[in-house]
């Protein structure tokens, strides 16, 4: 499957960049991967958030189709990392859009924001009110944080910061409770879902196992701000020294796969003709390469603004779009005699994955206790959120149902919301009919 011209061209229209401030401080990476031990293990992260934790509603605003509650929260992440959120993060605001009146149930999905989403007017707009209108569903808006930059803490935050939620709509009285986002928001409400004790509907749009190919593979790697991340790479060797032996995830599509590879692969890596990433090198048919997800030289081409014809260049996308991934610590082997320029690019790229597949691969979570209630909708040619070379979420949570649909991301984006909603829909129903009494 190809990938959506649309979303190579609306890529190209933005002059974002993200990342612009580095890599982060390391002693914060230390300390939210630290803690990410604690909120990806359910048992353990279940009673970091009280029942009571307090919650606040400032303003309530009377509209003709619907209430609008404003509200507060101190986010639980500074209780337990202090000082890791941005001053303006600590402080978690939401909205919340409930119908004048109630059919059946009193139902409400939490919608996450996805990147650059940092207002509730499109969430409210597009989602919100359609859903009041459609079947009298509710609809609670989180914002998320502005620094995008802050990945890791924006992961850790909206976990503790979903259940302090959850609590609240329990004790106000809500059912059924689900929880739904748009891109970035769809991960992070699937983060979210792994850490609640109990079965939760959950419709992820748009995104899918990992946020490493965002950044090194898909359209997004473009906006990345490398040469900052490299220079702080280069120049504090704390990252490579420490912070990379705090790295766990050991998947089979992992960084560290890449040790096996290097190895065991036949011929010198001292020269780059000698690397040939096909089937022969392998040992596989070109039926085992299409299962597997070895790219092909179209798909491969979305990494980074490399020059075509070169073959390092090529090697490097190959390699990080694989499944067997290069691990870090080896990439230096694997550039002798090919410059320090390059060799820099193959460590930040590698450390890039390392640390995404870490604090948000879903295989570092609990699985939810019920995959079943789970829709995922994803797009066939979606650029921005590459699926080949990753892990599937039919594998990581087996019984879970996967919707595509024709287009990329942004078409689905713009044109494909009523089906967003549909899904919503189908596994609130799939929940009431299995779990009419919970």
């Amino acid at each position: 499957m190809g990938v959506s011209r649309l979303d190579v061209l609306y890529r190209k229209l933005l002059l974002t960049k993200l990342f612009i401030q580095g890599w982060g401080r390391p002693e914060d990476l230390k300390r939210i991967f630290e803690f990410r031990k604690t909120i990806g293990d359910r048992e353990k992260c279940k009673h970091l958030v009280p029942r009571d934790y307090p919650v606040f509603i400032d303003k309530v605003e009377d509209h003709s189709d619907c209430k609008i509650h404003n509200g507060h929260f101190i986010s639980p992440l500074e209780h337990f990392v202090p000082g890791i959120l941005p001053t303006e993060s600590v402080k978690a605001r939401f909205q919340f859009i409930i119908p004048k009146k109630w059919r059946k149930h009193r139902p409400v999905c939490i919608h996450l924001a996805g990147t650059g989403d940092h207002f509730f007017w499109r969430r409210r707009t597009l989602m919100a009110r359609p859903m009041i209108k459609e079947t009298g569903m509710a609809s609670l808006l989180r914002s998320s944080l502005k620094n995008v930059s802050d990945l890791f803490v924006m992961g850790g935050a909206l976990i503790l910061e979903s259940a302090a939620l959850l609590h609240w709509l329990e004790r106000e009285g809500y059912w059924p409770l689900g929880m739904t986002g748009i891109s970035m928001g769809g991960h992070m409400a699937s983060l979210a879902v792994t850490n609640w004790p109990k079965p939760i509907p959950l419709i992820p749009c748009l995104s899918w196992t990992t946020a490493s190919s965002v950044f090194t593979t898909g359209v997004l790697s473009k906006a990345v701000n490398w040469r900052e991340l490299e220079k702080q790479y280069a120049t504090h060797t704390v990252y490579e020294e420490e912070i990379i032996h705090l790295l766990e995830y050991c998947g089979t599509d992992s960084f560290r796969m890449g040790q096996d590879f290097v190895r065991d692969s036949p011929g010198s890596f001292d020269k780059l003709s000698d690397l040939a990433l096909s089937s022969s090198l392998l040992g596989m048919s070109s039926e085992q390469d299409e299962r597997v997800g070895l790219p092909s030289g179209r798909d491969s081409s979305l990494l980074l603004e490399q020059r075509e014809g070169d073959d390092l260049d090529r090697m490097l996308s190959a390699v990080s779009s694989s499944r067997p991934h290069m691990d870090m610590l080896h990439a230096k082997n694997i550039s002798r005699g090919t410059g320090q320029r390059q060799s820099l690019q193959r460590e930040s790229l590698c450390f890039m994955k390392g640390v995404m597949d870490e604090c948000t691969h879903i295989a570092n979570f609990s699985v939810p206790v019920d995959p079943r209630l789970i829709i995922i909708v994803q797009a066939k040619e979606d650029a921005y959120v590459p699926r080949t070379g990753v892990r599937s979420l039919q594998e990581i949570w087996p019984g879970c149902e996967v919707r595509y649909l024709d287009g990329g991301h942004i078409s689905a984006y713009l044109f494909k919301q009523a089906i967003f909603r549909q899904a919503i829909y189908d596994a609130f129903d799939r929940f009431l009919q299995k779990y009419p009494m919970l």
